[in-house]
């Protein structure tokens, strides 16, 4: 994990990141070094004739005078006030270009807290590496920058130093939910997955952190009546379970809300096995669940007054000679009977366990809320990069949306039409865990609905595209797990 401090003193480090904008269509150029005062007119001539253009994801290197290294990274088109968001992909861009460094000043636009958190954000989420595995090749890896500072004239400033602190809280959760999704399902199972949240609770504080934790294991699932869980589990070799962790904040809660996160550590699809190609790509199946237990814990050490209740229903999907199979019945919490048409529609299956679950605590909820990679439906409607929001609740829906606006995520809503629902309907079952093909995003969240009382504020988070990227690395976003919803999630509660 990079240092991330804020300062508005000498420069100490050796390399310098500013902007570096658009002015014009006929390549004109600009530097933004914010509070930071520089001799640009030479420095503009020379990176004229490199040819930048200060476009979004540029990353241009060039020798120093009062640096080792000046590093301009693009901002796009001029502005008097960039948005948080260009800010935030800005500095990713250029600490992910910036791994084998050992520090960088940050002298972008910080005029108000929002825009320090902003930079202090995409900074430390571009200096991200995943070593854990490997091998003889390892020591040739660049290691993530260090040590990162943001050069402002507010650093001495309270609300500064905390949009700082903030960052780094952010990006360290996030790091977790990269880091799991990143593992092999060798080495994450339901199992270990626990273990590892347990762990990062211990670190944490534990029960000093107002955190407690809660694993049902096999045998309990299945005396506990969780047929979901227990019947996408069954085929494998890696017995499912059930993780809950509650926060409970010092003092008096304001709100109280539950979290739900798919947890397939890996989906072969079970008996509707799926092609070989882009398989491996399904140990990201468990990014739901990996994304509101990191949430928690960053709620957790922000020290929200909001308390939480996550439910991660852990599974691997895989093909046996116990795996349940096309036209079998299981019987989820609370005895709602589903015909299982398609092993592959696993994740509502354990989903609707934990949203049953959920709703059966003692504890009043203000608002309950699922993430899952779930259909590949959605990345046909809304590509890789923007997630689905569906809800029984606009007005939950609408400060969520506002809140995943702040935090730089992109999410869209999406609607739930009741046409869709009979397609659901089973002639041996009270339902049918899938529907009709056209629309099947929406058929799933029609499903999940289900499983929730109308009356309970609720919002269905479908990141199945934007939680793994298989594409280029781009801004703040490595390639492989991204982290997504994370900082949507802590931002809504920060709001609440």
């Amino acid at each position: 994990m990079s240092i991330v401090k804020i300062s508005d003193g000498p420069l100490k480090d050796e390399v310098l990141v500013v902007g570096l904008s658009s002015t014009n269509s006929k390549g004109g150029i600009a530097i933004e070094s914010g509070d930071l005062a520089i001799d640009t007119k030479a420095i503009l001539a020379s990176l004229i004739e490199m040819g930048a253009t200060g476009a979004p994801d540029e990353v241009i290197k060039t020798p120093g005078s009062a640096v080792r290294m000046m590093v301009f990274t693009g901002l796009g088109k001029k502005s008097a006030h960039y948005p948080h968001e260009v800010l935030r992909r800005a500095a990713g861009a250029a600490s992910r270009a910036l791994s084998g460094t050992s520090s960088a000043t940050f002298a972008l636009s910080t005029s108000s807290p929002e825009s320090i958190a902003a930079v202090a954000e995409g900074a430390s989420l571009g200096a991200y590496v995943f070593s854990e595995f490997k091998g003889s090749s390892k020591a040739d890896l660049k290691a993530a920058l260090k040590t990162i500072t943001i050069y402002s004239k507010s650093a001495s400033k309270p609300d500064a130093k905390a949009a700082v602190s903030r960052a780094k809280v952010i990006a360290d959760y996030t790091f977790l939910v990269r880091d799991l999704i990143n593992t092999p399902p060798s080495h994450l199972t339901p199992i270990s997955f626990c273990k590892k949240l347990s762990d990062s609770i211990k670190s944490l504080g534990g029960a000093k952190a107002g955190l407690k934790v809660t694993i049902w294991d096999e045998k309990q699932l299945k005396s506990g009546g969780f047929g979901g869980i227990i019947g996408v589990g069954q085929g494998s070799a890696n017995p499912p379970r059930l993780l809950h962790i509650s926060y409970t904040p010092a003092g008096v809660a304001k709100k109280r809300y539950a979290l739900v996160g798919k947890g397939i550590t890996f989906d072969t699809g079970g008996l509707a096995l799926k092609p070989a190609k882009g398989m491996e790509a399904m140990k990201s199946d468990m990014s739901g669940a990996a994304a509101v237990c990191a949430a928690t814990l960053a709620i957790a050490a922000l020290k929200l007054p909001i308390a939480i209740e996550t439910w991660a229903p852990l599974a691997e999907n895989m093909p046996s000679d116990t795996a349940t199979r096309p036209s079998d019945i299981i019987t989820i919490l609370g005895g709602k009977t589903i015909e299982v048409l398609n092993p592959d529609a696993e994740g509502r299956l354990v989903l609707a366990d934990g949203l049953v679950k959920a709703q059966a605590s003692k504890n009043k909820l203000d608002g309950i809320i699922d993430v899952a990679t779930l259909t590949g439906a959605q990345v046909i409607a809304l590509g890789t990069r923007t997630s689905a929001v569906m809800t029984n609740n606009e007005e939950f829906s609408s400060r969520f949306l506002a809140a995943a606006e702040r935090s730089g995520e992109q999410f869209w809503p999406m609607p739930l039409p009741v046409e869709l629902r009979a397609s659901l309907d089973s002639p041996v079952a009270d339902m049918a865990n899938i529907g009709d093909k056209s629309g099947g995003m929406l058929v799933a969240g029609l499903f999940l609905k289900e499983f929730v009382h109308p009356d309970l504020p609720w919002l269905h988070l479908d990141i199945a595209g934007p939680a793994f990227n298989t594409a280029s690395a781009h801004g703040y976003t490595p390639v492989g797990g991204t982290g997504i919803a994370l900082r949507a999630l802590v931002t809504l509660v920060e709001g609440a």
